[in-house]
């Protein structure tokens, strides 16, 4: 008598799929198609303006912090920040400028401790970082005050000149242009120079200058000649 051994059952095959490594967003751009616009022109614009080259640096420096981020998602945050600074918006200019702000405000505390930390020390490295330290302080100032510059403009004053290409001609009295008689400048009168008149008698005729010199035409004024006082 033979026996036969039960076959063993099969196992069921798994149904789950195999594991497949994560999808590296930070590498891959996205883009919405613009009509009559090639897909390579597109990438060329985002590269030109600044938008895709400017969103891989951002990426590169925050990745030791909080690892890669979503490339197509970095730059549509740039367009969408850029589209409103183009229409007038600058709240986005001004978050990132209170922000840089408040990081330079930090450095600046961070070294001014490593400063008093060095001192009476170690000379030279205490005054490295105070240096440092007071030009994070600088670096904070000017960012407020560019804050300040974009929240309240200076206001501007200027004065106007009247600057003319060629000789000007002022009519004064003359016909407007509804045919009226335009205004009228007075006249000045003319003062005479009274220190040039002869008024001793009432005259008023102008000195002529000096008197004439003797001659035939004046003989009472021609000189006579020599008297003998001792023979009269």
């Amino acid at each position: 008598m033979t026996t036969t051994k039960p076959k063993p059952a099969r196992k069921p095959r798994s149904t789950t799929p195999a594991t497949t490594e994560p999808e590296d967003r930070s590498r891959r751009l996205e883009m919405r198609e613009e009509p009559g616009k090639a897909q390579a022109r597109q990438i060329a614009d985002l590269v030109t303006r600044g938008v895709a080259t400017n969103a891989i640096t951002a990426m590169r420096f925050v990745k030791p912090e909080l690892g890669d981020l979503d490339l197509s998602e970095m730059a549509a945050s740039l367009r969408e920040d850029g589209a409103a600074v183009n229409a007038g918006d600058l709240a986005s200019c001004e978050r990132v400028l209170h922000a840089q702000a408040v990081s330079l405000n930090a450095m600046f505390c961070e070294l001014a401790r490593r400063a008093h930390v060095n001192m009476g020390e170690y000379m030279d490295s205490m005054e490295t970082y105070l240096r440092l330290a007071l030009k994070a302080q600088s670096q904070c100032r000017a960012t407020l005050e560019t804050l300040a510059a974009i929240k309240n403009p200076p206001v501007v004053y200027t004065r106007q000149m009247n600057v003319a290409n060629g000789p000007q001609q002022v009519n004064n009295g003359g016909t407007e242009s509804n045919g009226k008689q335009g205004p009228r400048t007075q006249e000045t009168k003319t003062t005479p120079n009274e220190l040039l008149q002869d008024q001793t008698h009432g005259s008023t005729q102008v000195d002529a200058g000096a008197a004439a010199r003797a001659g035939r035409a004046n003989p009472e004024l021609v000189s006579v000649g020599a008297i003998d006082g001792a023979a009269k």
